[in-house]
């Protein structure tokens, strides 16, 4: 934490201006942010919506076959939207340009990427909601498994197995200041626990 401090207080000597400034103090309050996974949506297995699914009984015999059909298939595609909710406790808002992230579910890294989008948190406690659209390929994510293993991941993923999926995902924000991007150091975990995505 010190280094993002150092950092910006350099940035503020030689690119001077209001803006700047803003920027900095937007950086600054971002290292203070808390970070937490509120939702998991629209998912969808092997083109299968199993959103609100609660046991195998709720699916017909044909979208259990599909399914079992696409684990054996080369790819096993795994599609959802992931809901991080950052709340900013400054009296000022906070910022971010760009989002890496990483993502894992039951401990097993699924997929990573860059988010290049803009995000202002308010002040006072206030809150934004940071999509990430994910699209995952369960076969080789969950390279050397069986495919009973494969089945039997995704079916837990949707709440259908015996046991809650833990998700985790770790994020390095960048803010830009002046034309400087500015990366926090390190990664904030941020995890959850779902019996069955909702």
């Amino acid at each position: 934490m010190k280094k993002l401090f150092l950092l910006l207080s350099c940035l503020v000597l030689t690119t001077p201006g209001c803006e700047v400034v803003n920027q900095v103090q937007q950086a600054a309050n971002l290292a203070k942010c808390d970070f937490r996974i509120v939702s998991a949506e629209n998912l969808t297995l092997a083109g299968v919506n199993i959103q609100n699914v609660n046991s195998l009984q709720d699916l017909s015999f044909m979208t259990v076959a599909k399914i079992m059909s696409a684990v054996a298939g080369s790819t096993f595609p795994l599609t959802f939207t992931l809901n991080f909710e950052g709340k900013n406790p400054n009296p000022s808002p906070a910022g971010l340009n760009r989002l890496d992230w990483i993502l894992f579910i039951d401990d097993i890294q699924m997929t990573q990427g860059i988010l290049d989008k803009a995000f202002t948190i308010p002040p006072d406690n206030g809150t934004t909601i940071i999509p990430l659209q994910l699209n995952i390929d369960l076969k080789k994510a969950l390279q050397g498994k069986s495919l009973d293993a494969i089945a039997n991941f995704a079916f837990n993923l949707a709440g259908v197995g015996s046991k809650p999926t833990r998700i985790m995902a770790k994020l390095k924000p960048t803010i830009l200041v002046g034309n400087s991007p500015v990366t926090y150091p390190g990664y904030i975990t941020v995890k959850t626990e779902y019996s069955g995505i909702r």
